[in-house]
């Protein structure tokens, strides 16, 4: 059998990212987490154990806001480094966040040398939906 290399992610920085990219692998830092109120209710028997955060991340080309969901939360530490797996932008109210869902991970790694660019947050961009017609 031939060997099949396995497939390098693809490493992008904040400022690269568009309305609905997905699976790219970006490294960011924690700049500030926020936990919000899980939304929901259980089946009746048990609550829902939900957790979320709004964590805004970035990196020397700027921020965007990254909604952890349940064990990713204990990871998303102001001032720690991580690298999001198999990323996506989701849109929510015509901004962009980044999210990570199954399919990808959250991972803790090493310092970054770099210094976040905060003067620049994407998720406060508003972008318009333009549907296209054939």
């Amino acid at each position: 059998m031939a060997d099949q290399k396995k497939k390098q992610p693809l490493f992008v920085k904040v400022d690269q990212l568009l309305p609905q990219a997905e699976g790219f692998s970006i490294t960011v830092k924690v700049v500030n987490s926020k936990v919000i109120v899980p939304r929901g209710r259980g089946d009746g028997n048990a609550p829902r154990q939900s957790r979320m955060a709004e964590c805004l991340v970035g990196d020397e080309t700027g921020m965007i806001i990254f909604t952890a969901r349940n064990d990713q939360v204990d990871l998303m530490k102001a001032g720690e480094t991580v690298i999001l797996r198999n990323a996506k932008v989701d849109m929510f109210k015509s901004s962009m966040r980044l999210a990570v869902d199954r399919s990808g991970r959250v991972e803790a790694t090493d310092a970054a040398d770099f210094t976040v660019k905060e003067d620049s947050n994407l998720s406060l961009i508003e972008f318009e939906r333009i549907d296209m017609m054939l």
